[in-house]
């Protein structure tokens, strides 16, 4: 008898295209392991398009769309998701709304029907305003004597002087007592609307009751949203070092500089090179030399991050005040390194493996598989990505990563922002 190979696992067959009468699509995988439905759906536009001096706005509005919806106020919307075992949530990132939804199978008819209230008739109360508002306020004031925070606002208000990207997500104390609900509600209108939004649906569900649900839930929106699109912008004030005292015994340094494009052909040899500087494995250079060799730090890590308006390298670590200064100069040192002379072939094909094998771990559970396709969703993928990725990985040459590695480092200036009282810098 002829073996015949088993034909490799593809996960992009596993997602089907779901259009609604509405004109929503959702990517859907079909799953009846288990009784279980998870929806993962986003909006584009995010704190990004809070109104100029009032940052935070879309963090509350968030904070409040399962706070009370139709005719059910704020405690008997949380009872209704209770007695099924319901959960729906939200969340506003720099460029992105988000909801979540979880659901037993046999309680999904329930579940999408106090989404649809969540999504388009949400109350917004006075009494669950201030309630949010104050559960901001106290998270600002916590916030207050963070480094990690306070390095990373700094950071970004340096990087990006005079954008929307410079704004806190959640706000700030001096903006927060003037957020309204009539400010609320504009942004809602704004933001919450059909052309703008992606789905992404893993579980116990057919393409035809899910088409049924995504119009009961969205059907309802504006055709278009009216939010206003950020210009492109570059990390700003390279070379500069700027500080935020803090009474604290340790130093948070950020860092960062511009990076490449999420669509630019180099950018999967730039994740490539990133991952062997400062990717957060025991074999990055950054580990190596700053914990490992000098002990300097328990952690440090840098990655690419691609934003709707600015691509860049960033960067973060925290040492003993007195080791700031030495620290930040291995790190300066090892990027330079990175730029001038590229990685080994070892690097590479550890960096490679890695990247490759690691994959599989971002589909373990139905949340993170729904997550998943709405992070390429909004990254302007289609479902063949999810095969071709871990390929366009391992086709990358030590060329490829030392052409792509000196784009992104170059010659090495930083941005950098300190939170503590660091010496030698």
């Amino acid at each position: 008898m002829t073996a015949v190979a088993a034909k490799p696992t593809s996960r992009a067959d596993t997602v089907q295209k779901v259009r609604a009468a509405c004109g929503v699509t959702a990517w859907l995988v079909e799953d009846y392991a288990v009784p279980l439905v998870a929806m993962d759906f986003a909006f584009r536009g995010g704190a990004s398009q809070d109104p100029d001096g009032k940052p935070g706005l879309a963090t509350m509005l968030a904070g409040l769309l399962d706070e009370g919806a139709g005719s059910l106020e704020s405690e008997a919307f949380h009872r209704a998701m209770d007695d099924k075992a319901i959960e729906i949530s939200f969340h506003a990132e720099r460029d992105v709304f988000g909801g979540r939804m979880q659901t037993l199978s046999r309680n999904i008819d329930r579940a999408f029907e106090l989404l649809a209230l969540a999504v388009t008739q949400a109350r917004l109360d006075a009494e669950p305003i201030e309630r949010v508002r104050g559960q901001l306020a106290a998270s600002l004031k916590r916030e207050i004597n963070d480094p990690d925070t306070q390095s990373g606002q700094l950071w970004r208000r340096f990087a990006f002087p005079d954008h929307a990207y410079s704004r806190p997500v959640n706000g700030d104390l001096a903006s927060l007592p003037g957020l309204t609900r009539d400010d609320l509600v504009g942004l809602r209108a704004r933001l919450l609307a059909r052309d703008n939004l992606v789905v992404s649906v893993v579980g116990a569900i057919d393409a035809a009751t899910l088409a049924r649900h995504l119009d009961a839930v969205f059907g309802a929106l504006p055709e278009k949203a009216a939010r206003v699109l950020p210009p492109m912008v570059e990390i700003a004030n390279l070379g500069r070092r700027e500080l935020i005292d803090l009474d604290v015994p340790q130093a948070t340094i950020r860092f960062g500089r511009p990076g490449i494009a999420r669509h630019d052909p180099d950018f999967m040899a730039a994740l490539v090179a990133n991952h062997i500087l400062g990717g957060g494995v025991f074999t990055a250079r950054l580990f190596k030399e700053v914990r490992e060799k000098r002990g300097l730090a328990y952690s440090v890590h840098s990655h690419l991050q691609t934003d709707d308006a600015s691509a860049f390298f960033v960067g973060a670590t925290s040492t003993k005040n007195e080791r700031a200064g030495e620290s930040l100069s291995v790190i300066e040192d090892e990027i330079r390194k990175l730029a001038d002379e590229g990685p080994s072939e070892d690097e590479l094909d550890k960096a490679k493996k890695y990247l490759i094998g690691s994959y599989a771990l971002r589909f373990d559970t139905s949340t993170k598989i729904a997550g998943q396709l709405t992070h390429l969703q909004l990254e302007g993928f289609d479902v063949d990505y999810l095969d071709a990725r871990n390929g366009l990985i391992a086709a990358i040459t030590r060329d490829d990563a030392i052409r792509a590695g000196r784009r992104v480092f170059g010659d090495g200036k930083l941005l950098v922002a300190i939170a503590g009282r660091p010496q030698g810098v």
